[in-house]
Formats: structure tokens, C-alpha cells, sequence
């Protein structure tokens, strides 16, 4: 199956992600799509159907999948599951299960029990999604460097889906005052901090993983400073900004 199929894929349903890895060296870019292209499946798949136990087993569909390519046996054929295929390692197939298991949060309306299970579930969804890629790219260390960044990643990308959650009838904030949505942005930019820190820490092959992450410090810091923002969908970088910055990280590869 072609890698240009996923591309096409994320080009049209994620493109601040095609954006950064077109960005990222040629080589990246066939073993970022496949993953990327499933991220998005799976992302889709609770919101396909206003039936649960249809997006349920949409999603258990995905799960599969990932258990015959952790299996090493005959995969289905399909668009992205076949050349995903090629690149994951049984530990890497484990670990996208829980990434689908932990996308059921978007069937149902159920508020987060608490703020320990909303960290797990960025953690399961971003954490998971970014570390894998980075291992994709040869990272063999700095696995809780890259699971800070991305968090950071991950809650900035999840403020910026809170108005279209709420229109769906989803409560996305374990507490939405504007004071603890503020505090939470500020969290999640001392852990982009803390991950800089020890930027050393993690392999130079794993930095197209991370180019994807390019907007989240500029979202938190706006919703640290104005976290009204965060409701009015008010979040993203002027379109002048969005790509400048993404130019600057991959000339320079400073995440």
C-alpha cells in the first residue's frame, strides 16, 4: 500500500501534522504518515456514528488490527494498516492499543472521573502517539523527555478542541474555571520547560516527532494569559506566526 495514500489522508484530515512532516527529512516522512494516517482513523471513529456500539466496534476494528501486526502474522490488507504494519515492533502494536482503548472516551459523555484520569488519557493519546513516533525514527532513549513535550502538546491541542467537544455534549474539563483552565495551561508549559531542560536527553533522530508540537507553546501561553480564550476557540497563532514557526524548529531543530 502506498505511503502517499496515508499522506493524502492526513493532508486532508490533520493538516497541522502533514504540515510538519512535510517539514521533516524525506526519510521521516514514510514512517511518520503511516502512523499519522492511523492517529487519524482512530481519532475519526467515535464521531463517525451517533451509534456507541457502532463506534465501539469501529474502534475495535483498529484493535485488531494491532493485535495481528503484535502477533508478527498474516495483516489485513488496507490503506494504512499495511504499511503501518511494516514499522511497528509487537511492543509498538501494544502500546497504539491503548491509544484506541483510551479513545473511547469521545462515544460517551462522561466527564473525567478526575485530573489524574484526564493526565492519563493525554498521556495514553498524545503520549503514546509522540513516543512511538520518535521510536519509529530510532529514539532507543528519553522516553519521559519526549512524554513531558508531549503533554504540553497534548493539552494545548485538546484546549483548542474544547468548543467543538462542548457542542458535541462533552465536558472536557474535569473543572472549566477560568482560573483552573489558566493553571492547567501553566502545568503544561513548565513540562514543555522541564522537557527542554533535558533536550540532550533524547536522540537529534527523534526531533521530527516533535516538530508537530510547534504551536503548543504560543496556545498555552495565550490561554495561561487569557484563558477566556480557551471558550471562544480564540487559541490559534495568526496563519503569518503558524508557519513561521514551523520553519524556524525545522531549520533549526530546536523543539
Amino acid at each position: 500500500m502506498s505511503i502517499q495514500a496515508c499522506a493524502e489522508l492526513v493532508q486532508r484530515g490533520d493538516p497541522d501534522r502533514f504540515l510538519a512532516t512535510m517539514a521533516a527529512p524525506v526519510a521521516a516522512r514514510a514512517r511518520l504518515f503511516p502512523l499519522y494516517a492511523f492517529n487519524l482513523e482512530v481519532a475519526r471513529a467515535p464521531w463517525l456514528t451517533q451509534e456507541a456500539m457502532i463506534a465501539e466496534m469501529r474502534l475495535q476494528w483498529w484493535r485488531d488490527a494491532l493485535e495481528e501486526i503484535g502477533q508478527g502474522g498474516p495483516v489485513r490488507r488496507h490503506e494504512v494498516v499495511s504499511p503501518l504494519a511494516d514499522l511497528l515492533e509487537a511492543q509498538d502494536a501494544v502500546r497504539l492499543d491503548a491509544l484506541v482503548e483510551a479513545r473511547r472516551w469521545d462515544i460517551y459523555r462522561d466527564p473525567f472521573d478526575d485530573r489524574a484520569a484526564f493526565e492519563a488519557h493525554i498521556d495514553a493519546t498524545a503520549g503514546h502517539l509522540m513516543w512511538t513516533a520518535a521510536r519509529l525514527l530510532g529514539a532507543d532513549r528519553g522516553e519521559a523527555v519526549l512524554r513531558d513535550f508531549a503533554h504540553a502538546v497534548g493539552v494545548a491541542n485538546w484546549l483548542q478542541a474544547i468548543p467543538e467537544l462542548e457542542a458535541r455534549g462533552r465536558v472536557p474539563l474535569v473543572d472549566g474555571r477560568p482560573e483552573a483552565v489558566a493553571a492547567l495551561a501553566a502545568e503544561a508549559l513548565e513540562r514543555l520547560r522541564r522537557a527542554r531542560a533535558r533536550r540532550a536527553d533524547l536522540p537529534r533522530a527523534a526531533t521530527p516527532a516533535l516538530l508537530a508540537g510547534w504551536q503548543a507553546e504560543g496556545v498555552l501561553r495565550r490561554a495561561v494569559a487569557e484563558p477566556a480564550r480557551v471558550a471562544e476557540g480564540r487559541l490559534a497563532p495568526s496563519e503569518f506566526r503558524r508557519r513561521g514557526g514551523l520553519l524556524w524548529r525545522s531549520l533549526t531543530g530546536r523543539w
